[in-house]
């Protein structure tokens, strides 16, 4: 017998493949991580220093100030701890409200199950308009509270939509064996469609975190006059616009900036600490993003 190993022989066409995918999946990360580093790099250089430019991935003349310019602007610490509890109460209460929601409209034998697509489907692209919206919030008595952050955004409908779409794709025996046993849908909720959808409410929680954490609109809308609700976007906008106005000024006055206002150190400052949180809660969700966004949209 040939004890030798079979070896696949690549072609010279093979060989092109893999240099050229290599080299753009390369080239693909330089310039997907160079702004991020990039950005970096700035956020931990002298003010005064960066204005000269040509700083790439280190810093020229380390600094911390410009993190101490943000971390240390009045209302800071109440936005950070306001962000972090709107961002894990929201995620949690929209995937649990998403989530119920999503069970019933993807069971075959609930009569209403069209007719309420139609309508979420309806709602995407249809809106009152922001004064409605406002008038409305203020009706409820939901401005300059917390819960204006919580409770307008508990149902989405693209959510619902992609929840669903994974809950019909679900063998039916799973819910059909159940039954057999006794159990009622709520059980059947609890211990089979929910451990089994896992990936999906991963990627439901991921979008729904960001979207609580980089939020800012909603605070200078509703909550202007109410400080304690601040949130930690908000009040990184105003201080960028607060430094841009104080370099403007300057320039015009012909005066200096000082390092601790440059706008291009603090902006750097300032998109750092709003992306790192993200950044490092990706990796624990990132094995379930893909599978799913691409098992819910199969249809067998």
């Amino acid at each position: 017998m040939n004890s030798k190993k079979n070896k696949i022989k690549m072609s010279k066409w093979d060989w092109a493949f893999v240099i050229c995918n290599t080299t753009f999946l390369v080239l693909f990360c330089i310039v997907t991580l160079y702004p991020v580093l990039n950005t970096l790099a700035l956020s931990f250089n002298d003010g005064l220093d960066a204005v000269k430019g040509g700083i790439h991935l280190i810093p020229r003349k380390f600094s911390t100030q410009a993190y101490s310019t943000v971390f240390n602007i009045q209302g800071m610490q109440t936005g950070i701890i306001v962000t972090v509890a709107r961002t894990v109460l929201g995620t949690l209460l929209a995937l649990l409200a998403n989530a119920l929601i999503s069970f019933v409209v993807s069971r075959r034998k609930f009569m209403f199950r069209n007719g309420l697509s139609l309508f979420w489907v309806i709602t995407m692209y249809a809106s009152g308009g922001m004064v409605p919206v406002l008038m409305l919030f203020k009706t409820m008595g939901l401005t300059n509270t917390f819960w204006v952050y919580i409770i307008p955004g508990l149902v989405s409908a693209f959510n619902v939509l992609v929840l669903r779409t994974y809950m019909e794709n679900l063998p039916d025996s799973y819910e059909e064996s159940a039954q057999l046993d006794g159990a009622g849908y709520m059980r059947i909720f609890i211990s089979i469609i929910s451990p089994l959808c896992k990936p999906v409410y991963a990627t439901v929680a991921l979008f729904v975190a960001v979207g609580h954490w980089n939020s800012w609109f909603d605070a200078m809308l509703y909550n202007r006059n109410a400080p304690q609700y601040t949130t930690l976007q908000y009040e990184l906008q105003k201080l960028l616009n607060s430094v841009m106005q104080q370099s403007g000024n300057a320039t015009s006055e012909g005066k200096s900036t000082s390092a601790k206002v440059t706008p291009i150190t603090v902006r750097s400052a300032a998109t750092i600490a709003t992306m790192l949180p993200i950044i490092c809660l990706y990796p624990f969700l990132q094995r379930y993003f893909v599978t799913g966004l691409t098992i819910g949209g199969v249809k067998e």
